[in-house]
Parts: structure tokens; sequence; C-alpha cells
């Protein structure tokens, strides 16, 4: 069996998948209302079109977590560290995938590094890559990275979650992994405020371009391998995330551009994504311009014309990395 921990969109999305392949899963959700409705009604309610398998049990009791099989982490990024800490004793020994895409913003840090702080014994894998919820529930065809540094584990785990329209790819860079998830949101930010405001396509293309260069330039600093970012982590997320309105991070970055209110209730990885990341590369000595004028969009220290102009205006020079 296995146990997901997040009844949100993906979360549910991952679910779904698995169980049409025919493994039972335990999907588990923090509100016993939501969880027993989903139960009762066999609907998600971030994804009303699409029913829930019978082979998928839905619950919020964490006492009654399957004592076995492989256990995906599918909470927001912020929340994981609360999540791991408040259950530490019954994930104490599992083998824990994590999905969510983000940096940590009180400190700083991945979902791998976070995991462990809080289970030091845990070997992490990540499941990451270019993917909407709606198109997994769905049944459409989709490629993610599996991440694992253990190449046993991860080859189980590939066959574990591996469903007929559900294609991963291992890695052994669980850094470059999750580093692609987590900025080309906030890319996706950048290039939904450009087109938001009326920029065009030209300047989209400029971004994820040169956002690529910023992902890399942060990523090999960190000893990712350049090769996992120019794969389905990291090039392949971005291309997707900077270009469709199912992106909540583009849809985001489109609000900012036409100066709307955007729902505080949609969770959006990549606005803590880009004040984590902009300390971080400041820290590092790292330029990473487009993550700065995010951030400065973000807090609404900037406007989206006072943020081109920023960029547009920065000293001429060679192109590269």
């Amino acid at each position: 069996m296995i146990a997901i921990l997040g009844a949100g969109a993906f979360g549910s999305a991952l679910a779904i998948s698995i169980a049409r392949g025919g493994t039972p899963v335990w999907l588990w959700g923090r509100s016993p209302e939501t969880m027993a409705q989903m139960q009762a009604d066999r609907l998600c309610p971030r994804l009303p079109e699409v029913a829930l398998p019978p082979q998928i049990t839905c619950a919020s009791d964490m006492a009654l977590l399957p004592g076995a099989g492989p256990v995906l982490l599918a909470t927001p990024m912020q929340t994981l560290r609360s999540l791991l800490e408040t259950h530490a004793d019954r994930l104490r020994g599992r083998q824990l995938v994590l999905t969510c895409k983000g940096i940590e913003l009180s400190t700083g840090l991945r979902a791998s590094e976070v995991l462990a702080q809080v289970l030091p014994d845990a070997l992490p894998a990540v499941l990451t890559g270019p993917s909407f919820a709606a198109d997994i529930a769905r049944g459409l065809p989709t490629a993610l990275t599996l991440a694992c540094a253990d190449p046993v584990l991860a080859k189980t785990l590939q066959a574990q979650l591996s469903t007929p329209n559900l294609r991963l790819y291992r890695s052994p860079d669980v850094t470059g992994a999750e580093l692609g998830g987590a900025l080309k949101n906030v890319i996706a930010i950048a290039c939904g405020a450009a087109i938001g405001a009326g920029l065009g396509d030209s300047a989209r293309a400029a971004l994820m371009t040169r956002g690529y260069a910023e992902m890399q330039r942060l990523a090999t600093r960190l000893g990712a391998r350049p090769e996992t970012l120019a794969g389905l982590s990291g090039f392949g997320d971005l291309t997707l995330t900077c270009t469709s309105s199912l992106s909540r991070n583009y849809r985001f970055g489109l609000s900012i551009g036409r100066a709307e209110a955007f729902d505080p209730s949609v969770t959006v990885e990549g606005a803590a994504t880009a004040r984590a990341t902009d300390a971080l590369a400041a820290s590092l000595g790292l330029d990473m311009p487009i993550t700065r004028v995010v951030t400065g969009l973000v807090e609404a220290r900037l406007d989206v014309s006072e943020a081109m102009h920023e960029l547009l205006n920065r000293p001429l020079k060679e192109e590269r990395p």
C-alpha cells in the first residue's frame, strides 16, 4: 500500500493515478470533515471532475497510517516541518518521498534538508517535474523525475510509483531535482507579471532564458549537476509553469501584472521561495536579478514597470549562465 499525506490537488491526483494502476492508497488530510466527505462522496474538492477510485481510503487519523510501504509527503513546503515534527514517531523508519516544491522561508532549507533536521536517519527521495494535478488525475501522459541517492531504493520506488500514465525517470541528484522544482516557480511569477502587464511573449522568453541561467547559477553552487537542471525537474518544469494559466505561480504573476487581487486561499509556493532564494543568493554572493525583482513584486516594494526598468538598465554584459 502507498500512503500519501496531503489531500490537496497534487496529493489527490497522485492517489488517483496510483490507485487506477491497482495499488491500494491511503490518503490523509488534516480536516476530519473533508476527508469523511471525500470517503463518502468519492470526490476531491480540488479535483471535482474526477472520481476517486475504490482503491483509495481517505482518512484524517494518523493512528491509522499503514505500517508498511512508501509514504509520499504532498503538503506545501512551508508546512512540511510542522507535519514532520507532529508525526515524527509514526514517520521514523519509513521510506519518505517528498513532493513539495520550494525553499523554507524561515531557514532557506530545501525539503530534504528539513527532513534531515527532523528525522536525521531518513533517506529522502524526491518526486518532481512538469505536471499539473488535473492532467495526472485525468490520466493524461506525464513524466516526472524521481531523485534518490540510493540506486537500489530508487529502482524500487520507480517500480512502485509508476503508473500507466505516469512515467518516472531516476536521478541520483536530489539537490538538483529539488532546486529545479523550487526555483522555476519564482521565474513563473516573473513571466506571469510580464504577460499580465502586456509586455509580450518576447519579454517572457527573455525572462525564462535568463531565469534558467539564475537557476543553474544557484544550483551548481549548491552542488547540483547541471544536467539535472536541463531535465524534467528543471527546464521541463520551467517550460510548463511559465506558459500555462493552470500554474498557480504564473496566475499569481498575472494578477500582479494586471494589478488585480489574488485569492489568498491558493498556495503560491514561489512567493515564499523568491524571498528565501533572494536571501540565500545574497549570502552566497550570487547575482540573481530576476529573483531579486520578483521578491520586490511579491513584497509590493516594486511594480512591474519598476521591475522591468531595473532589469533592463543593468550594465551590459556578455551572455553566460
